[in-house]
């Protein structure tokens, strides 16, 4: 089986019905709401096509000199009418807000979930900054075409219809008129809709490629700081802006296209309107207040044809963004679960075995795993050492099915690992690493992952058992004292005593310690030596490592050079074996030989 580290993502074209399914999967579940909205937009719609009227019998009575009382009667009438219609806008944003927001909530939550699960290939190929941007930046562009796209373009045609019933009604000549020229407007503008689609999407990847640059580089700052590296960061950085900035150019010079031939559309349609209504007026088929109406309809169907341009334009870029998010859908995981009839289940133990049978494994066809067979039985503890780029790390994230081996078997608890269920697989296996990862949010958080359940009491033991307590006791408020981003303020030590405590939570029956003692300090150095101690006391445990300390406890070692092994057997007797390479690197010293 060779394994896929190089991914394509695969070419897409959206289709009408690839809207149609999100519309349905993230729509339907909030129908009562769309429901709500829909009835808001088109009353509001209404309420827009009565305004008018009420000013035009205004005129009308006005020019006859009728009564103030029906003057002072219309007046009211249209500030009621006018409130109402404003109140009912307000509630329709409201609801336009809550539809939009839930939906592209749903599409994140969707893709982010999508993201964790694609193989590590995938996500070696793409920045943490560039797949923030996939997962938040294109649902964004997507919030506008989930609450408003459908109702607005609909509304936008009933309120054209309606507007022409109107004037049709008052004057046939007036509808026919102005029907042609919203006819023509409207093929003009369907005409040109698309445009502006393929550079909107060349806009979201030059984003993608500047947020995905930024994460990577504001990640490493101490890095450049201290390698005077910021000269280069700023030109690569000036380059991608430049670059964003072209893309964005021309994004926005095609999208004004449409607004430009929209608004000399409306300067056409406002001529028409007045030379028509003065035509009209003088030959004594209509009344001044009908002129007005006449004008008045006219600009009014600025907004439908206005709304109609700019859902296209959204409907643009939602159609770039749906595209990506597409893209990021269809790329497919290939660790996969086994079937359910083939599937195993592991057994719970409190220690597991450990077998690697004739493992090989490649990076993009670059070996760096041959042939390697250990055998580790449940309960013992073998120390793995090789040079940087041996093939260490690479044996623990095959445990964890992060890949699949080019040829070979990783067996747990005597089992292939490739027929357990993966969740279930690593629910048996942690790992603590010299670098641990903290998240914003409290000690009790970051112990549990954010797992509520898990009580206080269960907490307080763990910490007790391992001998935090006086430490968890003197933060300012105990489990809750919340940790900064990464979590700043802790020594390495101290969040390394965290990660410790999340393994004995886990109750795993196998543990990778991978350099996890190699930033020890002062303060914590006692409290670290008796976590260790208690998490290796019955469980199965796999230590990378460079320093004698940890050494010590192992009752295996074995050596890697060049992704072999080299030598394997109990520790005690390969130290005392003068012709041992493991004997050498104690007389060597670890550090300097290994590192």
């Amino acid at each position: 089986m060779n394994l896929p580290t190089t991914f394509r993502e695969p070419e897409v074209t959206v289709k009408a019905r690839k809207y149609g399914s999100l519309l349905s999967r993230y729509m339907l579940p909030q129908l009562p709401w769309v429901i709500t909205l829909g009835i808001l937009l088109f009353t509001s719609l209404g309420l827009q096509l009565v305004l008018p009227q009420i000013i035009r019998y205004f005129i009308d009575e006005a020019q006859k000199a009728s009564p103030l009382e029906r003057l002072t009667a219309a007046a009211v009438l249209f500030i009621v009418v006018t409130m109402i219609q404003q109140v009912v806008q307000v509630f329709a944003t409201y609801f336009s807000e809550r539809v939009g927001w839930t939906a592209t909530n749903n599409i994140r939550e969707d893709l982010a979930e999508h993201a964790l699960s694609l193989d590590m290939a995938y996500h070696n190929e793409h920045t943490p900054g560039e797949m923030i941007e996939r997962v938040d930046g294109d649902p964004n562009e997507l919030g506008t075409f989930f609450s408003l796209f459908i109702f607005e373009m609909l509304g936008s045609l009933i309120l054209l219809i309606g507007i022409l019933a109107l004037l049709l009604r008052e004057d046939w000549r007036a509808g026919l008129t102005l029907g042609v020229f919203v006819g023509g407007g409207m093929f003009i503008l369907t005409s040109i809709r698309t445009i502006a689609v393929p550079y909107w999407k060349a806009n979201r990847e030059a984003s993608a490629d500047t947020f995905g640059f930024l994460e990577e580089r504001l990640s490493g700052t101490e890095d450049i700081r201290s390698n005077d590296a910021k000269p280069y960061v700023m030109l690569r950085f000036h380059e991608l802006m430049r670059n964003w900035y072209q893309k964005a150019l021309k994004a926005g010079v095609m999208s004004s296209v449409m607004f430009s031939t929209t608004m000399f559309m409306f300067g056409v349609g406002s001529a028409i309107s007045l030379s028509l209504g003065a035509y009209l007026y003088f030959g004594d088929w209509i009344t001044l207040g009908t002129v007005y109406l006449i004008f008045h309809y006219t600009q009014m169907l600025v907004m439908p044809i206005n709304r109609f341009t700019q859902q296209l334009d959204n409907f643009q870029r939602a159609t770039a963004a749906i595209a990506r998010i597409v893209e990021l859908d269809s790329v497919r995981k290939t660790i996969l679960d086994p079937p359910l009839h083939d599937s195993v289940a592991l057994r719970d133990s409190a220690a597991l075995s450990v077998q690697f049978d004739d493992l090989t494994f490649a990076y993009n066809d670059e070996p760096v795993l041959h042939n390697v067979s250990l055998d580790l039985k449940p309960g013992r503890v073998l120390g793995l050492l090789g040079r940087t780029g041996s093939g260490k790390t690479t044996m623990t994230r095959l445990l964890f099915r992060l890949y699949d081996p080019t040829s070979g078997v990783v067996r747990v608890g005597g089992e292939d690992i490739r027929r357990m269920p993966i969740d279930q697989l690593r629910r048996h296996i942690s790992m603590v690493t010299q670098d641990v990862r903290l998240f914003h949010g409290t000690v009790r958080d970051n112990l549990t992952f954010f797992d509520d359940s898990i009580s206080d009491e269960r907490l307080l033991d763990v910490i007790g058992e391992l001998g935090m307590r006086p430490w968890i006791e003197s933060l300012p408020e105990g489990l809750n004292t919340r940790l900064l981003a990464e979590g700043a303020g802790l020594s390495a030590g101290e969040a390394q005593l965290l990660a410790f405590a999340r393994v004995f939570l886990a109750g795993s029956g196998l543990l990778i310690l991978d350099e996890a003692s190699s930033r020890l300090d002062r303060s914590t150095e006692q409290m670290i030596e008796r976590a260790v101690d208690r998490l290796v006391k019955d469980r199965t445990v796999i230590v990378i490592a460079h320093h004698l300390v940890t050494i010590r406890r192992c009752d295996e070692i074995a050596i890697l050079e060049q992704g072999r092994v080299v030598e394997h057997g109990e520790r005690e007797a390969l130290a005392k074996d003068s012709s041992t390479q493991f004997h050498r690197l104690l007389q060597t010293g670890l550090e300097e030989v290994l590192t």
